[in-house]
């Protein structure tokens, strides 16, 4: 049985994954992406960002509110985690993707014309399946880059150096809403490995025979980033 304190981490990963996907991705699916009836591609990108700020605040005192993979394998090579504790969180994060789609389905499949096929999960993809059709390329360098600043933010806002750690949170989110704005055309924007698979393994398809580009593109520019704050930026 895991310990109490471990318990309460891969729960408060499990629900804050959970929330992430269903509000993140719920916004493309429910609330939609026309920018008249909708909320837009602006909307989208708060609505992820937002998620991550309400979370932070609520289990980051408990987890780090860490809610996505990339983040979790960047803090074991940046020295800030170990990696036995990694496992717990990635798989609670992976968990609670999954939980967050299915919640997903339940509510859009309650209006009539919803397919699962046609309007999806808010699932990533690149080539046809890419939200303008960005290839493969376009894709793989977005998230790497993208995955890349998201963790640099991160340690930046994280560090016990930082005098305005207070609001790392709020920072944090921001970032995630800029990365949306300017990635959702390209692939819908992973930088997560948990919120790919989830709406994927429901979706099936292209979604699944893809996947493995929003899992190691997040991994690379996460490791790359905290490689680059663990031994040329961090102070000492």
């Amino acid at each position: 049985m895991m310990e109490t304190n471990t318990f309460s981490k891969f729960s408060a990963e499990f629900f804050g994954t959970m929330v992430l996907v269903l509000m993140g991705c719920g916004s493309a699916v429910i609330a939609g992406a026309n920018g008249t009836t909708g909320v837009g591609l602006l909307g989208i990108s708060f609505a992820f960002g937002l998620s991550v700020v309400g979370m932070a605040y609520a289990i980051g005192h408990i987890s780090g509110c860490h809610i996505n993979p990339a983040i979790t394998l960047g803090m074991v090579i940046a020295g800030r985690m170990k990696t036995n504790e990694a496992i717990v969180y990635i798989i609670a994060q992976i968990l609670g993707a999954i939980v967050g789609a299915g919640l997903l389905f339940v509510i859009a499949s309650g209006k009539e014309g919803y397919s699962l096929a046609v309007n999806g999960l808010g699932q990533n993809g690149y080539a046809a399946s890419s939200p303008a059709h960005y290839d493969l390329l376009s894709g793989f360098v977005a998230e790497t880059v993208f995955t890349f600043i998201f963790l640099f933010v991160i340690f930046g806002a994280t560090s016990t150096k930082n005098i305005y750690g207070g609001f790392a949170g709020l920072s944090i989110g921001l970032c995630l809403v800029l990365i949306h704005i300017v990635g959702i055309p390209v692939t819908g924007v992973s930088v997560n490995p948990a919120r790919s698979i989830g709406p994927a393994l429901l979706v099936g398809g292209a979604a699944i025979s893809q996947l493995w580009l929003f899992i190691i593109a997040p991994i690379l520019g996460s490791a790359l980033s905290a490689v680059v704050w663990r031994y040329l930026l961090e102070r000492k």
